[in-house]
């Protein structure tokens, strides 16, 4: 039944397909990270005032951490060099967004860092795939 229907039913996880939609969700969800860093980075002087300061930093050194979050590590993560390790700033930075910074907020304005976390959780696990210069350090 499984060599009729390999779309429904693959033979395995690891085949080339899984690779490129791994791939493709790098860019897409790494892409969609780096303008948020972009857009942080464009606007530091006015939001190093009053983006919300988390841990006892300031809003500045807060700023800066999400911004290698979301700018720095995206990169990275859209590449797939040094994959997991890039990661743990991003999930980091989604979870402190969901759960703390926006904790009052109502649940639409925590929806996208929500999403964002789940996302990267799945793709953490899933690794960076064979089209990725991890896969490259690797072989």
């Amino acid at each position: 039944m499984t060599t009729s229907c390999p779309f429904l039913f693959p033979d395995t996880m690891d085949g080339i397909d899984v690779s490129v939609f791994l791939l493709i969700a790098r860019i897409v969800f790494g892409g969609l990270m780096i303008s948020h860093g972009i857009e942080k980075c464009l606007n530091f002087k006015s939001l190093s005032t009053t983006f919300p300061a988390q841990f006892g930093m300031s809003s500045k050194a807060s700023l800066m951490l999400a911004i290698f979050g979301e700018l720095i590590c995206s990169i990275s993560f859209v590449f797939g060099f040094l994959y997991r390790l890039c990661m743990l700033p991003m999930l980091f930075t989604m979870f402190v967004a969901c759960f703390v910074a926006l904790r009052k907020a109502p649940f639409s304005q925590r929806e996208l860092s929500l999403v964002y976390l789940i996302v990267f959780i799945f793709l953490y696990i899933a690794g960076p795939g064979r089209f990725s210069i991890d896969y490259l350090f690797i072989r």
